[in-house]
């Protein structure tokens, strides 16, 4: 990450194109050899601080309440990541809308930043099929309580109290899946794209702007209305 930061200080004061690889190097207290054995050019040196935002989204997601709706855990999830001071600080995103920028005039750096973005989808992804696999276990165990057992002959016997419920809910829950699943399923996958997409756009958004980082015109606003425009979709997973 101390790489990372170096590049990050050295394109922001100089510029990307003014910035060479063994500036980075000499700024991290590096040999070039060093950097060149993690990284394949210069913009990819600041790969990591976009993906240590793009992780901190996907494991404020996982962190989540787990009584929360999904669309619930993803705005729980923006506030946690996109407001100053609960994220990362206002210094710190300004030094993000300055990497937005150039990743927005630079095609290799942009490259790198929709790389990260992608990957990010994956990631979130992955939660998401966690947090249904959660859930869907919870609702097991609310319908079979442990240690219930039918008496001998009770075959037409009513449900215990609550079983009907409980499939209701599980038929109704956000994304359930049988818990041995270990990919992502497509409406899981489709979910965490649209997620992704709308916490990049705000973030992008934002970063075209001299808006402060809080306030109505900050990412984190912008994505809640991002999000907002999209809850009526259809979260679960088809019949």
């Amino acid at each position: 990450m101390e790489i990372a930061r170096a590049a990050a200080g050295l394109f922001a004061a100089r510029g990307l194109r003014a910035t060479r690889a063994e500036d980075i190097a000499q700024a991290a207290g590096i040999a070039p050899r060093t950097f060149y054995r993690y990284f394949a050019c210069k913009e990819e040196a600041v790969a990591p601080l976009y993906a240590a935002g793009a992780q901190r989204w996907a494991e404020a997601v996982r962190e989540a309440p787990p009584e929360l709706t999904l669309p619930e855990a993803l705005e729980h999830a923006v506030r946690q990541t996109l407001t100053p001071g609960l994220g990362i600080s206002s210094a710190s995103w300004e030094w993000v809308r300055t990497l937005i920028r150039l990743a927005s005039a630079s095609p290799a750096l942009g490259k790198v930043w929709a790389e990260v973005c992608h990957a990010s989808e994956g990631a979130l992804g992955e939660v998401l099929r966690e947090r249904a696999a959660r859930t869907a276990a919870a609702l097991d165990n609310v319908a079979e309580p442990a240690g219930h057992a039918e008496p001998a002959g009770s075959a037409g016997a009513a449900e215990p109290a609550g079983a009907a419920d409980s499939t209701e809910l599980a038929e109704s829950s956000e994304l359930t899946e049988p818990t041995q699943l270990t990919e992502p399923t497509p409406r899981q996958r489709f979910v965490a794209a649209v997620a992704g997409a709308a916490v990049r756009v705000a973030v992008e958004s934002w970063s075209a702007t001299d808006s402060p980082p809080n306030g109505p015109g900050g990412p984190a606003q912008l994505a809640l209305r991002n999000l907002e425009a999209v809850r009526g979709m259809e979260w679960r997973e088809p019949e």
